[in-house]
């Protein structure tokens, strides 16, 4: 064998090896992402587990407020039939806002504030708003990891070809961020 062929071969297995390192890395940083929104979504559903023991809570203390119960009903079912995780984010800023006026309402009942069961709901919501707010960093974080990785040199060259695509952040919905609006 002639040193050129020798070289050229060296070349061939380092590029081969280095795509494989690349391929490699991409496939688990994906993975990564899919695992931090699966996270979300365990706490997603906890709070969707939670809600309609939340709103038979407040029906039995204030039942004249049907517009706001009707309105975190309707944010539940949004967020149980998203079929995307980015419709799921949408849908989860419109139930975060309908929560918020829930509660708002909920402290023109002292009645309501002082019950044991709603305490507990509230304090339960709480722990898992939390838990939810942390999930979305993390969530973000693997995100940018990954998009960056997917679109820097030399891994752009096989991100495409291969099928890995930018994934979104999941960002605060236009309304989830400003506080709710009540009237009595």
């Amino acid at each position: 064998m002639s040193t050129a062929l020798i070289i050229v071969l060296v070349i061939v297995v380092v590029l081969v090896i280095a795509a494989i390192a690349l391929y490699n890395n991409l496939v688990k940083l994906r993975n990564m992402v899919d695992n931090a929104w699966a996270q979300i979504d365990v706490q997603l559903q906890r709070r969707l587990d939670l809600i309609p023991n939340l709103v038979e809570t407040v029906k039995g203390y204030a039942s004249h407020e049907r517009g706001t119960l009707d309105e975190v009903t309707q944010a539940r079912a949004a967020v149980m039939s998203a079929p995307t995780p980015e419709g799921k984010m949408q849908a989860d800023g419109m139930l975060t806002g309908a929560l918020k006026s829930l509660f708002a309402v909920a402290e023109a009942y002292p009645d309501l504030k002082a019950n044991t069961n709603f305490q507990q709901l509230q304090a339960e919501l709480s722990n898992t708003e939390d838990k939810i707010s942390y999930m979305r960093q993390s969530y973000n974080d693997t995100v940018m990891k990954y998009n960056t990785a997917i679109q820097t040199f030399p891994a752009v060259l096989l991100a495409g070809p291969m099928g890995f695509k930018q994934r979104e952040s999941f960002d605060a919905t236009a309304g989830a961020e400003t506080a709710p609006t009540v009237q009595f």
